[in-house]
Parts: structure tokens; sequence; C-alpha cells
């Protein structure tokens, strides 16, 4: 029973990089999808809408606004990014502005899922 215990606190205290890393094993090796996939292929439309969104490879997550919990979200931000506190705080000050440029669709996906789950308004380019 510990050994489950340590193994949640592990999953709650991973950071949204060891998320997407996570969802990429299961998904290599074990062939367990990750359920935000499902969903933006769903959404996806018909053929020609999908054959569009797989040519993209590299996304920018800008973030729009930053809610009504903005603490949370310059914490967050701070934390994806990597930037000081103040770097951070700028970066939320300023929105619209990029979180991250040219990352991957399930990390852009990731990082839009951990912003708006703060309160924060955002949207993939």
């Amino acid at each position: 029973m510990a050994d489950l215990k340590d193994f949640a606190e592990q999953l709650v205290n991973l950071t949204v990089k060891e998320v997407n890393e996570l969802a990429d094993i299961l998904k290599d090796e074990y062939g367990i999808e990750p359920a935000a996939a499902a969903v933006a292929v769903a959404a996806g439309g018909g053929a020609d809408a999908g054959e569009a969104a797989e040519e993209k490879t590299e996304f920018d997550v800008i973030l729009k606004a930053a809610g009504a919990s903005k603490l949370a979200v310059v914490k967050l931000v701070k934390e994806l990014t990597g930037l000081g506190l103040k770097d951070a705080k700028d970066i939320v000050d300023s929105a619209p502005k990029a979180v991250k440029e040219a990352v991957t669709k399930d990390e852009a996906e990731g990082i839009k899922k951990s912003l708006e789950e703060a309160g924060a308004e955002v949207e993939l380019k």
C-alpha cells in the first residue's frame, strides 16, 4: 500500500514536460492513447482538415489572458518556461504573449490544458 501512495505522489508532482513524456511512453510502448489526442482527432472534422493538421509539426502556445487566478498562472508559466518569477509575471502581464514557441503538438496541448486549468485563456498557433 505504501508503494501505491509513493507512486500516486510521484504522479501528482510530475511537471508538464514529464507528463508529456509519460503520455508518449504509454502511447508508443503500450498502445494507450491519451484522451486529449482523441478529442483533437474528433474535433478535426473532414479529411481535408485532418490532413492540414497533420502537416503542421510545430506549434506556439499563446497566453491570451491570465483570467481570475493570475498568481496561479504566473507560477505555472514560471514552471513551464524555467524563467524567473519576474520574467514569468512579465509574460502574463503582457498577454497576449507566446509562452512556448515551436513545440510539438502533444506538448502544446499539454501546456494549453495546464494553463486553462489554472484559469488562463490560451490558444495554439
